[in-house]
């Protein structure tokens, strides 16, 4: 494509990945339900974060779409741990809930560790449980991966992006996005290079890569320097600049104009991580009706 007589790159946009997983959602859930298996999601919220609000409105919303209902356990946000344990416990009793979104950070008086343990990997759609991790480690099929992470991989895989073989930077190493994305590349067959901020020659290493994975968390944090002509650019970022519009870790002007394809922010990762939630639900629901 040109554009005033420059390269102009492709748009992996993900509202296109989104309509594609709603429609394959809606009928694994119409067969399921045809089975008499209702698609369950359970939502855990302590207190009522705008952001957490925010989400929770965006999943409901996609799992009504899809025909995933939706059962809710709201606890104030000074309810003790004991509470929230008991909670979590009877979600994993209850065989007609097939997955459990629990938001955190959690408020101070919770040990994020033992309510993570506590969730039973089979029900944990959002991959916070280490068996879940684990399972993205070893390739077998414990728990389900990070949303986010998995996001990324649907962008490329819909977008038909070759991997097997081709060499891949993953900027960020958390275990929210960087390091189970690079597993999942991994698996995929690409030669997957893992980076942080204190990486030595970033740039250089950036560059050497056909695939970029940013997942810094820090605005504006890659640019023209890291970027070459014939790249793939996946941003996970998601900031709000100074003119208070939403922006990512990548300078999106600087590395529009250069590589071949790159994600939007906003648009892009984020829109197709409620997807894969939901999908998350779907495949436990399959797996429980087996």
């Amino acid at each position: 494509m040109q554009r005033k007589g420059t390269y102009m790159s492709t748009i992996l946009k993900g509202a296109p990945v989104v309509a594609a997983m709603n429609e394959a959602n809606a009928a694994r859930c119409a067969a399921l339900r045809e089975k008499g298996v209702v698609p369950t999601l359970a939502v855990v919220r302590v207190g009522a974060r705008p952001d957490d609000l925010s989400y929770e409105k965006g999943v409901m919303a996609r799992c009504a779409k899809v025909g995933v209902e939706v059962k809710q356990f709201l606890l104030p946000a000074d309810a003790s741990q004991e509470e929230l344990l008991r909670v979590i416990a009877g979600i994993n009793a209850d065989a007609a809930i097939h997955g459990c979104l629990l938001f955190r950070p959690l408020p101070k008086q919770f040990d994020d560790r033992t309510i993570r343990a506590a969730l039973s990997p089979e029900k944990d759609i959002d991959g916070i449980t280490d068996g879940s991790l684990a399972g993205v480690f070893t390739n077998t099929a414990v728990g389900y991966p990070p949303c986010t992470a998995q996001a990324c991989l649907e962008i490329l895989k819909f977008y038909n992006i070759p991997l097997s073989g081709r060499r891949a930077v993953v900027v960020g190493r958390s275990l929210v996005v960087g390091k189970p994305a690079a597993m999942m590349l991994d698996r995929e067959n690409a030669t997957v290079t893992l980076c942080n901020s204190r990486t030595q020659s970033l740039p250089e290493v950036c560059r050497e890569a056909d695939v970029v994975v940013v997942a810094m968390g820090r605005m504006g944090f890659i640019g023209a320097e890291h970027l070459r002509a014939g790249q793939v650019v996946v941003d996970v970022g998601i900031h709000v600049n100074e003119e208070g519009k939403l922006c990512g870790d990548v300078r999106f002007g600087e590395a529009e104009p250069v590589v071949e394809a790159i994600t939007p922010v906003p648009g892009g990762v984020g829109t197709v991580t409620t997807s894969v939630l939901v999908s998350h639900v779907v495949e436990a629901a399959e797996k429980a009706a087996s």
